[in-house]
């Protein structure tokens, strides 16, 4: 029986998040520069796209880059910025012909005004496909992400908009990034790094962790299939005891 055939499409997660690591070590592996392996992983990304809206999984997050990155060489962060406009330019007819939404998060402001434009078009000309719902986090800390969500409802009770009393869990993820995201159920790293990488902080607290040795640009669909299976072995239990949730 092949891995795909093993998958219950009825329990899916409803939201997957993936941290791709390990393209930098997988050029070197080949004896390549880090851009070798960022634009490998881009054929990752494709496959992996494509693999989860087929099964039916409505939302897809993609960590492509962290506030942290920009501190990697100048040379490394403009060859990941023309990848991207390029990458965007390309997967315009893929995500059309996948009936798939682009979203974006993390603080846009600080890309390049080219990577703002792509971006920009690419998510209106797919605003109402509704297979599923690809967002990348760019330039995207989640510790900034609660922190600006912080500084917003303050303003707002500053100014008698909300009381102090009314802020619940609601009212701070409606002042998230992902405000029009569930919360995030499996979250898949590749590379065998077992770190969170201030990814989704808030968006994790009951997500189920898949880590696994491959680096990102050997990520293959039978990889995602293999997370799923796993993800379906678990019982989820959200702090109730087994005999509560049966």
């Amino acid at each position: 029986m092949s891995l795909l055939n093993k998958i219950n499409t009825e329990n899916l997660p409803k939201h997957l998040a993936i941290i791709m690591d390990g393209n930098g070590r997988w050029a070197k592996q080949q004896g390549m520069l880090r851009a070798f392996g960022h634009e490998n992983g881009t054929k990752s990304v494709r496959t992996t796209v494509e693999a989860c809206a087929k099964l039916g999984i409505e939302n897809l997050t993609l960590y492509a880059f962290s506030t942290e990155n920009w501190n990697r060489p100048k040379l490394e962060v403009d060859t990941l910025m023309k990848l991207l406009i390029s990458s965007l330019k390309k997967e315009l007819e893929t995500l059309i012909k996948n009936d798939i939404r682009l979203n974006s998060i993390g603080n846009l402001e600080t890309l390049p005004k080219g990577v703002q434009k792509e971006l920009a078009e690419v998510i209106e000309k797919t605003k109402n496909n509704s297979r599923m719902t690809l967002t990348l986090a760019l330039s995207y800390g989640s510790r900034e992400e609660i922190l600006n969500a912080v500084k917003k409802i303050s303003d707002k009770v500053k100014n008698n908009i909300i009381s102090i009393d009314g802020i619940d869990e609601s009212i701070l993820n409606n002042h998230l990034y992902t405000h029009n995201l569930p919360d995030v159920d499996l979250v898949i790293r590749t590379s065998g790094e077992h770190r969170i990488s201030n990814f989704l902080l808030w968006q994790i607290a009951y997500a189920e962790f898949y880590f696994t040795d491959v680096l990102w640009p050997d990520f293959k669909e039978e990889h995602l299939y293999e997370a799923i299976i796993s993800y379906q072995k678990r019982e989820r239990r959200f702090g109730k005891t087994s005999e509560q949730i049966k």
